[in-house]
């Protein structure tokens, strides 16, 4: 039986495609098969893989992987602010700046921008959320936030999830201005954070190691930001200056090698998310678009 494509809305050609899924065989291997269980508990979801895989892509002689990763992935050089001949290795490539006119920023002041370039799904109402990739499943949101209480708060909250693949830009961003608080790291396994991982496993999202910041805000309350490693994810780098005050569009920090994954979470009544992230949300299918654009609209 063929494998199941991962098919995505392209908000930007306004078309629905299918994800060019890097590492698709191992991946398939190590969370579909019965005999990549052994390797994806034994090795794959701990840490030490990740920092060996990470200091790899670290090496001198990584950079011979950039040209090919180009070329394979189509992806855009004109975008970068420095010359892709520039990068001395792998992770230089990988969390690599953009120039500023690559990624316009939102400008309303009722208007919420993605933070991150990737796939995009949004739960609306958290509570409400019973079928979280497998049927009858539920979203942990206390087990994500690590404390009951403040779950509680943000239960029937609206939560938008920002997956990162290799392919796209890695450095993360704030979604609206605010004065961010210091991050606080949950530790956990490293599992991929790719559907076809998510499929078998809806809980990897609030088992993996993550990093948790609340944005204090002026007409949104305090909105939730986390970063969630993922297999191959070398570290959370964090660039922002705790406790100032930052505007939207501006930079949090990036995460070194791998897929890996942005969440932010509202508190009840306070956003509407863009019409296609709900339409294609509710079908299961995630939104490509990219940090920047318009992701929710505040209410009131």
């Amino acid at each position: 039986m063929p494998a199941e494509p991962i098919t995505f809305f392209n908000r930007l050609t306004q078309r629905i495609e299918t994800e060019a899924v890097y590492g698709e065989g191992f991946l398939r291997f190590t969370y579909e098969s019965p005999l990549g269980a052994l390797p994806l508990h034994a090795l794959v979801k701990r840490a030490a893989f990740s920092r060996w895989y990470g200091s790899r892509m670290d090496a001198p002689a990584s950079w011979a992987k950039v040209a090919p990763f180009l070329a394979t992935y189509g992806v855009d050089t004109g975008e970068f602010a420095d010359a892709p001949d520039s990068f001395r290795t792998f992770n230089e490539f990988f969390y690599r700046k953009l120039k500023p006119q690559a990624r316009l920023i939102a400008t309303g002041e009722n208007e919420v921008a993605f933070p991150a370039d990737g796939r995009h799904l949004v739960l609306p109402d958290i509570a409400s959320c019973g079928d979280f990739f497998i049927k009858g499943t539920r979203f942990d949101l206390a087990a994500l936030l690590g404390d009951a209480e403040t779950a509680k708060r943000y239960e029937h909250g609206s939560m938008l999830i920002s997956r990162l693949c290799p392919v796209d830009y890695h450095r993360f961003h704030f979604p609206c201005s605010g004065i961010p608080g210091g991050a606080m790291l949950i530790n956990g396994p490293l599992y991929s954070v790719s559907p076809i991982a998510l499929r078998k496993r809806p809980s990897i999202l609030w088992e993996n190691k993550r990093e948790i910041t609340v944005l204090r805000t002026s007409s949104l309350g305090d909105v939730i930001l986390l970063e969630v490693g993922a297999t191959c994810v070398g570290s959370i780098v964090q660039t922002y200056t705790s406790g100032s005050s930052i505007a939207k569009g501006d930079e949090k920090g990036y995460f070194r090698f791998g897929g890996s994954c942005f969440i932010t979470i509202f508190e009840p009544c306070k956003i509407r998310f863009a019409d296609d992230l709900i339409e294609h949300s509710r079908a299961g299918r995630e939104v490509y678009a990219r940090m920047g654009d318009v992701a929710a609209y505040a209410l009131g």
